[in-house]
């Protein structure tokens, strides 16, 4: 909400016909190609068997299994067939299906943009007229995948000589390299001049674990910055808890959830967007702008609360769902809205109260035990207690369920009871 502060929360089967192994001008240098020993024994027929075995096994059967194996295929092998099938098995959660056809690295599993996510973001380069784009520190290719099923032509650039083999494979095994070029190079290195767009995902991890300060990202943030203005479409993949004030003044940020989670957040240079700030809701792709309306008053709980998804959150584009819903804020800072009608919205959760009560735990119990309560779902914003500590001291128990919604106000610590609409 602009300036607004007080509602920040707290990369199967038997081996595919299009599979073939990364050839050198797939992945290279610019002084030559890359080593990819590592990977290609898997893209052979004997690797390729051994994944498709392997594809359903369970940690119990791992012992049992891989000395079977070891006695019909080299120890090397199977040892390498069975680390890509634990991080396919892990991938799954990101990419669904082709998490059984990709190749990745234990990093790229963890650090590569989720297939829904990237599928938006492919998307918007798309409608935005984007036709070449430069993905610069593209880890095992997420992004790539995603760009190159939207149409795009993808130049996938990263140093890590594991990623860019994993990228290479996983472009292959997709059927999709004739439109994924893969250079491995220090990306402050590559030009993108003739290119539509530049994406850049720096990395915000190292060995020692998470990096806060943007200027330790690699590459730095000001050079991805500027790495986005040089092309007429830019974006950058930032930390969704970016603070605001660092978003510059000629970037769109919008923030990015999926099924209530937020997951990232991207700055756009070139979209000459009418408003600052997006918060964008996925799986179904409803997308909100604003981020310059005046912080909506606060007044007294009505029949219906609001629960502002995550993004929207983010975004400080609270006083916009406000708006759409005619709602008012509980708590000046307190990021759940209230209103005496309901107003279906796609950008916040709706529960509908039956009770609206100073906060009590030994209130809150006999009511939960007189209305036969035993499940009990626990919201809080603003209050110091945490959901599986109230839970233990409520000791629900019955066949019903609500939900239980607490919150600080102006007027004191509230318990709100209701269900969701």
């Amino acid at each position: 909400m602009g300036s607004r502060t007080h509602v920040r929360p707290r990369g199967r089967g038997v081996r595919p016909p299009d599979l073939v192994r990364p050839e050198p001008q797939q992945v290279s240098r610019e002084n030559g190609p890359v080593d990819t020993e590592n990977l290609q024994p898997l893209l052979t027929p004997e690797g390729q068997a051994l994944l498709a075995e392997l594809r359903e096994f369970a940690p119990e059967e791992e012992l049992a299994l891989a000395t079977r194996l070891r006695r019909e295929h080299p120890a090397e092998l199977v040892s390498a067939a069975f680390g890509q099938a634990r991080l396919r098995q892990r991938a799954r959660a990101k990419f669904g299906a082709d998490a059984d056809l990709m190749y990745f690295t234990p990093n790229g599993v963890e650090q590569s943009t989720r297939r829904s996510v990237a599928e938006w973001r492919a998307q918007r380069f798309a409608e935005l007229g984007v036709r070449r784009l430069a993905d610069l520190c593209c880890g095992i290719g997420g992004d790539v995948l995603a760009l190159a099923r939207a149409g795009i032509q993808v130049l996938a650039v990263d140093k890590d000589p594991a990623a860019c083999a994993a990228t290479a494979a996983n472009a292959a095994a997709l059927g999709l390299s004739d439109l994924v070029e893969v250079r491995c190079a220090d990306v402050a290195e590559v030009d993108a001049t003739g290119y539509d767009a530049v994406f850049t995902d720096p990395a915000r991890r190292t060995s020692r674990g998470r990096v806060f300060d943007p200027e330790a990202y690699a590459p730095p943030l000001s050079w991805a910055i500027e790495a986005g203005r040089r092309t007429p479409i830019g974006a950058l993949k930032v930390a969704p808890g970016i603070p605001h004030e660092a978003v510059p003044a000629d970037a769109e940020a919008e923030w990015v959830s999926d099924h209530g989670d937020v997951k990232e957040a991207v700055l756009w240079f070139g979209t000459k967007a009418a408003h600052p700030h997006r918060a964008t809701l996925l799986p179904h792709g409803a997308s909100l702008t604003g981020g310059d309306l005046p912080d909506p008053a606060a007044g007294p709980v009505g029949r219906y609360l609001y629960e502002p998804d995550g993004a929207v959150i983010r975004a400080h584009m609270v006083a916009e769902v406000a708006e759409q819903v005619g709602g008012r804020l509980i708590d000046p800072k307190i990021a759940y809205l209230t209103s005496d009608e309901l107003v279906p919205t796609p950008y916040a959760h709706a529960f509908e109260l039956t009770d609206v009560l100073p906060f009590n735990i030994k209130k809150l119990k006999a009511l939960l035990r007189e209305r036969g309560v035993g499940t009990v779902v626990i919201k809080k914003r603003g209050m110091a207690i945490t959901p599986e500590e109230l839970r233990r001291q409520l000791k629900p128990s019955g066949p019903n369920t609500v939900t239980v919604i607490l919150s600080r106000t102006d007027n004191g610590p509230l318990m709100m009871l209701g269900q969701p609409v």
